[in-house]
């Protein structure tokens, strides 16, 4: 493909600055077509995006022969379904992150992706920014020694929308949609990057409580992992945390020092050295998905690889199904 021409699946908030823009920032791509099931939020949002065409239905959108790639937008327990309708239909797809609500789902999509030699990536786009890139160069220079242990700290106070009525809560706390709760919206980020520096996780297990009553789903959650390398690390999570107890940070402790970061936040990352502190104060661009798009729009026109594909991120969904206790 020379031209990559773009057809949304969803066109929610997420689209709004995070990626949506920059699907039509890099040369040779353009967004054709949107879709949501609400025809007056897709004509509002294919009107102030000047984009031409816009659906109520997937289907209609994935046939339109203007459409050659699919950006799937959706809460994730859709995502296997409109992934799995492109791919038979010939047409690359982008997914938003997690991969799917399930493990199970995820190999559904890796299946067909094989078995019709479509590619399918996932918007794991932290991969692709600065701020964490620089982390991946000081754990590979050695910075702190050898990386002995690794620990994640996320703790949030509740929103004021996890306070509604069952029925006006979000879908991200509805585990028949996004999987489960904010564990499974958040903490794949966290795994996605954590498996990028040290390889895949092969061992996982958790406990998780509803501790909050807000809402059905877990709001607490602890767990410890190992990765492949022999690497150990372990994680505590709680989405009713009181103010004072707001935290994200990912410690990563070598034999010679530690790197402190956060995923969320965006605070400084700090390089802990017997020399002392050293900062860096790196800022995310202003479309965030817009390094991850370049690399995929670059992928499929034959210029460049990306890892980034649904085989690469199963095994983070794979990861919190175990901690979950899912199977």
């Amino acid at each position: 493909m020379k031209q990559i021409q773009w057809g949304f699946i969803g066109c929610g908030d997420v689209t709004e600055v995070k990626s949506g823009p920059a699907f039509s920032q890099v040369e040779g791509s353009s967004v054709v077509a949107v879709m949501s099931r609400t025809a007056d939020k897709a004509r509002s949002y294919a009107e102030r995006h000047n984009i031409p065409t816009w659906y109520t239905d997937a289907q209609a959108l994935i046939d339109d022969p203007n459409v050659n790639a699919v950006y799937v937008a959706t809460p994730p327990s859709s995502h296997a379904t409109y992934a799995i309708m492109a791919m038979r239909a010939g047409k690359p797809v982008y997914i938003e992150k997690p991969l799917a609500a399930s493990y199970e789902d995820c190999a559904r999509i890796n299946h067909v992706s094989h078995e019709t030699h479509v590619p399918c990536y996932v918007a794991y786009y932290r991969r692709y920014l600065p701020y964490f890139l620089k982390v991946k160069e000081l754990i590979e220079q050695q910075r702190i020694g050898k990386v002995q242990n690794v620990h994640i700290r996320l703790a949030t106070p509740p929103h004021k929308e996890d306070f509604y009525d069952e029925s006006l809560q979000p879908w991200r706390i509805k585990s028949d949609i996004a999987g489960g709760g904010y564990f499974y919206d958040l903490a794949p980020h966290q795994f996605d990057l954590l498996q990028e520096y040290f390889g895949v996780i092969t061992h996982a297990e958790g406990f998780s409580s509803n501790r909050g009553g807000l809402y059905k789903a877990e709001d607490t959650v602890g767990a410890c992992f190992k990765f492949a390398n022999g690497i150990v690390g372990s994680g505590s999570w709680c989405f009713v945390a009181q103010e004072s107890a707001k935290e994200d940070r990912i410690e990563l402790i070598g034999d010679r020092g530690l790197i402190c970061f956060s995923v969320f936040q965006q605070e400084p990352i700090r390089l802990h050295l017997e020399d002392g502190v050293h900062e860096f104060d790196i800022k995310h661009p202003p479309h965030v998905e817009g390094p991850i798009i370049k690399a995929v729009v670059e992928t499929l026109q034959g210029k460049r690889d990306t890892q980034c594909t649904a085989l690469s991120a199963t095994p983070t969904n794979w990861v919190i199904d175990k901690i979950l206790g899912k199977f």
